[in-house]
């Protein structure tokens, strides 16, 4: 940081020695703006529906995601529940489990961390 503060002084120095104009450009650039995609709509009840529980191998993600199985076990016994763990790291496409939720599943819940 110091270094960087020398350098843009002795530029500046020199700069303003010789009457020129520094343009100094923002590091943080122009983000894209955000597509905005509503959430799905609610189902009006679980009673019958496949609900998958994945896990991306976060850590203590499978336990979080298992201890919210237990409670639908025991308060919605009429859903149907399926946990998965992801193949490959978080931002590896894993195809083969998206095209069985697509096929199968009602809903998804996701434990991702952060």
């Amino acid at each position: 940081m110091l270094t960087a503060a020398f350098i843009l002084a002795a530029l500046l120095g020199s700069a303003l020695a010789q009457d020129t104009k520094v343009a100094v450009l923002n590091p943080r650039g122009t983000p894209p703006p955000i597509p905005l995609i509503p959430m799905a709509p609610r189902p009006a009840s679980l009673d019958g529906k496949t609900v998958y529980f994945v896990d991306v191998k976060y850590e203590g993600g499978a336990s979080l995601l298992r201890a919210i199985m237990d409670w639908f076990a025991k308060n919605e016994p009429k859903v149907n529940l399926v946990f998965r763990q992801k193949e490959g790291p978080y931002d590896q496409e894993d195809t083969k489990l998206w095209n069985e939720i697509k096929q199968k599943a009602d809903a998804v819940i996701m434990a991702v961390g952060h």
